[in-house]
């Protein structure tokens, strides 16, 4: 594991695995096993029979068949929220109310007043949302290279980011769930074209195309003026071939990001850096293996630990969706909207 801020917590974090959803089982668990700073102590889900199914195979010595059950046991420190998105208020303002920590799978709710009621309970309890991707290595290193001006100031972000997934029954497909593709990877998009330009945008324009049959957004192109004539663009789809990168263009050269979401945890990861012009060969920066969750819930762990800075609070996440809801706004209107 690559060095993180603060220190390793003194004695480990007690976690509570809310849901027995895929991320958790093939993520999340994982990455908190081979933390340092972290226990996990237990797993609920709606029925006793798939919380014992899910706990078995990693050792995990409590299942609860009910959410509350696990909000009530004195021995968790943190719940990680895997529920689905329309769930995620409702059930992280429960952990709150019982003294959990919460860290929230993205997005942290439907909109930005359920983010804003959780962090009207949250009171000194941290909860967050999960952008795993903000404690990846690669990210901290295309930062420093736009901090220190050799690609110069950043006039343009492009993103692309798609998957195929035509289940109805899935919950990405879902609209009462709160699925499509705006909430599900749109958050990464417009998540990272704010840390890249370090600032909010000021207005923002959608055009989505939604499936006939399913009513999710299954295609939306998104624009962003950042002010100071900074835009960023990005195409999102839940129904094309699995694609991901992020441009990044500055005045004096670019950044190529071909896995800026879904880096590669058992092999290198690598980017390209373009201070030549077309033509010429990108150079390539690479970056040893890692678990970019692992790096995720060490860091909360810490945080909770009080051993640990965590640098994107509740704050962040309130910001995030505030873009989203524009976003979904423009899609009524026709126009610009603003954040």
């Amino acid at each position: 594991m690559v060095e993180l801020a603060g220190a390793a917590a003194p004695k480990p974090v007690r976690w509570g695995i809310l849901s027995t959803a895929r991320i958790a089982r093939q993520r999340i668990v994982p990455a908190l096993q081979k933390s340092p700073s972290a226990l996990v102590t237990a797993v609920a889900s709606r029925s006793s029979e798939s919380a014992r199914a899910f706990a078995e195979p990693f050792g995990i010595a409590k299942a609860y068949g009910s959410y509350d059950e696990l909000f009530d046991d004195p021995e968790i420190d943190v719940i990680y929220n895997a529920l689905p998105n329309h769930l995620h208020r409702e059930t992280t303002l429960a952990a709150l109310a019982r003294g959990k920590h919460v860290l929230v799978e993205k997005p942290i709710g439907m909109n930005r007043d359920e983010a804003q009621e959780i962090k009207d309970a949250a009171g000194p309890l941290i909860v967050a949302e999960a952008f795993m991707i903000r404690h990846h290595p690669q990210w901290h290193a295309v930062a420093e290279i736009i901090r220190n001006g050799s690609i110069g100031p950043v006039r343009a972000v492009q993103t692309f980011f798609s998957f195929l997934n035509v289940d109805p029954a899935n919950i990405r497909n879902r609209p009462e769930t709160g699925g499509g593709a705006m909430l599900d990877i749109g958050c990464y998009a417009v998540a990272s074209a704010r840390f890249i330009f370090g600032a909010e945008p000021k207005r923002v324009l959608a055009l989505i195309d939604r499936d006939p049959e399913m009513t999710t957004d299954r295609t939306d192109t998104i624009v962003a003026d950042f002010g100071d004539g900074r835009q960023f663009s990005a195409t999102l789809s839940t129904q094309s071939f699995r694609h991901q990168r992020v441009s990044i263009i500055g005045t004096l050269g670019r950044i190529e990001m071909p896995t800026p979401f879904s880096a590669p945890t058992d092999v290198e990861s690598a980017f390209g850096l373009d201070l030549r012009g077309p033509g010429e060969p990108l150079e390539t920066i690479s970056l040893p293996p890692v678990d970019q969750y692992q790096l995720q819930v060490e860091a909360f762990s810490r945080a909770v630990a009080g051993t640990g800075p965590w640098p994107f609070g509740i704050d962040d996440a309130i910001a995030n969706m505030a873009v989203l809801d524009a976003l979904t706004r423009s899609e009524s209107s026709g126009r610009w909207e603003t954040p």
